[in-house]
């Protein structure tokens, strides 16, 4: 049953990296506005909140996610996500997230191939959760669709970083 001790802590920082960026390189690929980014804010949000109440969730899923409980945890993955996406221009910041993607699950394919679907299947499922938050296009929630072209295209780089069928 793999858990942080299975990962070294640059590792497991990437894990939890993985988890904020599988929503971040949506929400980058088409931003919403105010209230469409707290949409999709509080879908990532929902998404570890979920997890938690799995009682038949991953062990690896409910590792990181009992980490992201702690103030250590999340000052890891924020502190993280400011050294890598300080200073970048907004094109930038889904290619970033979308690497990031593709390093955590090379990191868990070879650390704990046994979680390893299971774990990639999570971040893209945020990913999935954070693109249907909030509608695109329209006017003030009128119209629009619920993923835009571009977020269906994250979607896509999402499940080929992670080496999953899109």
């Amino acid at each position: 049953m793999p858990d942080k001790s299975n990962f070294t802590p640059d590792e497991w920082k990437l894990l939890l990296e993985s988890v904020m960026v599988a929503g971040i390189a949506v929400s980058a690929a088409e931003p919403s506005g105010l209230w469409g980014l707290l949409k999709e804010s509080f879908a990532e949000g929902s998404a570890l909140m979920t997890a938690k109440l799995d009682p038949g969730a991953d062990a690896l899923i409910k590792a990181v996610v009992a980490d992201f409980e702690t103030a250590e945890g999340r000052s890891t993955a924020r502190d993280g996500l400011k050294e890598k996406l300080t200073g970048s221009k907004p094109g930038e910041v889904k290619a970033k997230c979308i690497e990031t993607l593709r390093q955590a699950g090379a990191v868990v394919d070879a650390k704990a191939p046994s979680d390893a679907a299971a774990f990639k299947g999570w971040l893209r499922q945020i990913s999935q959760h954070v693109a249907e938050a909030s509608k695109e296009g329209g006017f003030l929630g009128i119209g629009g669709v619920r993923v835009s072209e571009a977020e269906k295209a994250t979607l896509n780089e999402i499940s080929s970083a992670l080496k999953l069928a899109a």
